[in-house]
């Protein structure tokens, strides 16, 4: 079940030189774009990068074991 009012957004990290997902969920009155920088700027480049690596590695000696009879 989804939260309704979280919002999605795509910042740019200049220093990553990579778009990073964010979801927030700000008040009527808040500044999107100021929070938006705020975040860019406590972006954390080495987790970001490390995750990054973990998701694209390939796994090798994970092959299906034929059952012989």
């Amino acid at each position: 079940m989804a939260i309704p009012n979280v919002k999605r957004y795509r910042p740019f990290c200049p220093v990553c030189n990579d778009n990073f997902t964010l979801m927030a969920v700000l008040p009527n009155q808040a500044n999107a774009d100021a929070y938006l920088a705020d975040a860019v700027a406590r972006h954390d480049h080495k987790a970001f990068s490390d995750a990054k690596a973990a998701m694209s590695k390939v796994r090798v000696g994970q092959q299906k074991q034929v059952k012989k009879k």
